[in-house]
């Protein structure tokens, strides 16, 4: 296709943050873009078409596919963006909450991805953008279930892509480090404290918050996703952003007693 008719894409959580600006980069490259969020709103990216979805319910995620395949005729691309973040100590969650919080950042990505593919596999051709983090590539203390919600996504996005690179499609990571998004404002509590970890749990908060502050921009990120969507040939993982990167290569190559002390320092923990 053209640049000026790349295809449809669909962006799950589009109304805000890297959604909201990867929506719209994908629109001014040439895409049809359709945009997810869990509520009606009347104010999402320009250019995109919004629809109400719920990647954490079957239904939802099968009706917004079978309805913009019967709009459109197919999808191109597949941009899973749609996550929720969840700051304490892993010990402080209960299963249900862990649980709730797999179903959207694992199984939502999982859901749309199985609703797409056999429309990608009848057109013999489509790309799935998996958005996880640098998280997925290393330890996180007291963010202990979304990193592994994370490390999920990345082990299940490669591997899938091995299966199904042979129908045309690929599936692609996109590693953020801390991105000035409501990442702060849309988390989840911990829904059973526990006083021993109050004074390292709100040091963690603090790092958090100083690190968005600082973070990249959300369009550093949608132009990740770009790269990703129009490579000729795509690579496993994109990194967005400086941070990314560096930390990206300091995983693989600093011996780990140096990375397991710098990590801790980095995080106001005792080395």
């Amino acid at each position: 296709m053209s640049s000026a008719n790349r295809g449809v894409a669909l962006v799950t959580g589009a109304s805000t943050g890297i959604g909201y600006a990867t929506a719209i980069t994908l629109a001014k490259a040439g895409f049809r873009v359709f945009g997810t969020s869990r509520k009606p709103t009347s104010d999402g990216p320009v250019g995109v078409t919004m629809r109400v979805c719920d990647v954490s319910d079957d239904a939802s995620v099968s009706k917004l596919v079978s309805d913009i395949v019967a709009e459109t005729g197919r999808i191109d691309l597949l941009v899973n963006n749609a996550g929720v973040g969840l700051v304490g100590g892993a010990e402080e969650s209960s299963i249900s909450q862990a649980q709730q919080l797999f179903n959207i950042n694992f199984f939502g990505i999982f859901r749309a991805t199985n609703a797409v593919l056999p429309i990608m596999r009848r057109q013999k051709s489509g790309r799935i953008i998996n958005m996880s983090s640098v998280l997925g590539l290393i330890p996180a203390p007291f963010l202990a279930l979304y990193a592994a919600s994370k490390h999920a996504v990345e082990g299940y996005s490669e591997s899938l892509d091995h299966e199904v690179r042979a129908q045309g499609v690929r599936v692609i990571l996109v590693e953020p480090a801390y991105t000035r998004t409501s990442f702060e404002e849309n988390r989840t509590e911990v829904d059973r404290t526990l006083e021993i970890y109050n004074q390292d749990r709100d040091r963690m908060g603090a790092v958090i918050r100083k690190a968005m502050e600082t973070g990249d921009m959300p369009q550093v990120v949608a132009e990740a996703v770009l790269k990703a969507a129009t490579a000729h040939t795509p690579k496993h993982r994109y990194t967005a952003g400086k941070m990314a990167r560096q930390v990206s290569v300091l995983r693989r190559f600093v011996p780990e007693s140096l990375f397991d002390k710098s990590l801790r320092k980095q995080n106001g923990l005792p080395v």
